[in-house]
């Protein structure tokens, strides 16, 4: 269990937020690296060639070790839009073929889909919320000999419903299917191993439960499409881009593995180091350390909500940091503004109020949270 990490966070004492599936508090550390990185351009005959590598490749580097890949295997992106477009654009669908996405998925990792199926005559096939609320289970019945695409999350992004992923995937491959996922809003929070899962493509953004800013996040491509087609063509993502005086010389071959798939100005010189320092710090606390600290406090809403007549997912059937409580009735009209006259902040999402707490929370703010839901 970690201990409350307030203390590196800019969060007000009278402030309760329970929202980092929405957009994470910033680390004071990565403040100052966005601080250092925007005041870097100021001078920029301090910035030299290397440093358009340097720290993207230590950021690659870094995610890489978190979920278990070889940093060949991963492109920066600016959006989950992006790497979604990237695994679209280089799956091969026929007419026919179905993708096979959950109802109330977030949108990013839809709209490709119905792009791609219109382009090609695949139809988009979407999984309903199963009543049991196990789609691990609601999946597996709809992968057959049909099924070209599972494009899922990892939970779902508004209550946190859990996906057996190695499931998932044994039963892709068995069919020939390729698997998508979108996984912002788990990695940073639950342990992934790509090594294990075995997607083709694996997508998230950093703003959330990596602690990174908005507009960057990262791309995970199985070898077997690292010879694939971009999105675009830009000059650093070419062989021997390096050298600044060489450009010129325009080079067809790419850099190695996922690289050719990276964002035209990935080297941004505010938005990378801040992301570094995100990771670094995520990577101190070590992942299963911060999963099993939030699911003491997810558990411990569960049982008072459950108290209280919400239904709540059973934990097995729920990330242990992303939780959604519905209402008999739906959602109290007057609930949000209870929760934000008490400075308590949480999302509706779908149906559900969805609570997301992470290390800056205190037993003080659980408490909080729940005598405001106790009082209506």
């Amino acid at each position: 269990m970690i201990p409350c990490q307030k203390h590196l966070f800019n969060i007000p004492e009278d402030i309760t937020y329970l929202n980092c599936a929405y957009l994470s508090p910033q680390l004071r550390s990565v403040s100052e690296a966005g601080h250092t990185g925007v005041a870097a351009k100021e001078q920029p005959w301090q910035i030299i060639a290397q440093d358009f590598f340097i720290q993207t490749e230590q950021t690659r580097r870094l995610f890489a070790e978190m979920i278990d890949a070889q940093p060949d295997d991963i492109a920066i992106i600016p959006a989950v839009s992006y790497g979604i477009a990237v695994a679209a654009l280089n799956i091969k669908l026929s007419a026919g073929d179905a993708i096979l996405i959950l109802e109330d998925q977030f949108p990013s990792n839809v709209y490709s889909w119905r792009e791609a199926a219109k382009e090609t005559g695949a139809i988009v096939k979407t999984v309903s919320r199963p009543e049991e609320e196990d789609w691990t289970r609601a999946l597996l019945d709809h992968i057959d000999e049909n099924t070209a695409v599972v494009a899922v999350p990892n939970c779902h992004w508004t209550d946190g419903g859990l996906i057996d992923l190695v499931k998932i995937a044994h039963r892709c491959r068995k069919m020939g299917a390729a698997l998508v996922v979108d996984a912002t809003q788990s990695i940073g929070a639950l342990p992934f191993s790509v090594a294990e899962v075995q997607p083709d493509f694996l997508v998230t953004a950093s703003y959330k439960w990596l602690f990174g800013p908005y507009s960057l996040g990262f791309l995970y491509v199985h070898p077997r499409y690292q010879d694939g087609k971009p999105l675009e063509h830009g000059w650093i993502a070419r062989k021997n881009s390096e050298d600044f005086a060489g450009l010129v010389n325009y080079q067809n071959e790419f850099q190695p593995g996922a690289r050719r798939f990276d964002v035209g100005e990935r080297s941004n010189f505010a938005l990378m180091p801040m992301v570094l320092a995100a990771l670094q710090q995520i990577l101190d606390w070590q992942v299963t350390e911060i999963g099993a600290t939030l699911s003491a406090m997810t558990n411990r809403i569960a049982e008072r909500a459950a108290e209280l007549g919400l239904k709540v997912s059973p934990a097995h059937l729920r990330g242990p940091h992303l939780m959604g409580l519905r209402f008999p009735e739906g959602v109290p009209a007057d609930l949000v503004e209870r929760l934000l006259q008490n400075k308590i902040y949480v999302s509706v999402r779908g149906h559900s109020i969805r609570i997301s707490p992470h290390l800056y929370n205190t037993p003080n703010d659980i408490d909080k949270f729940l005598e405001t839901l106790a009082s209506g």
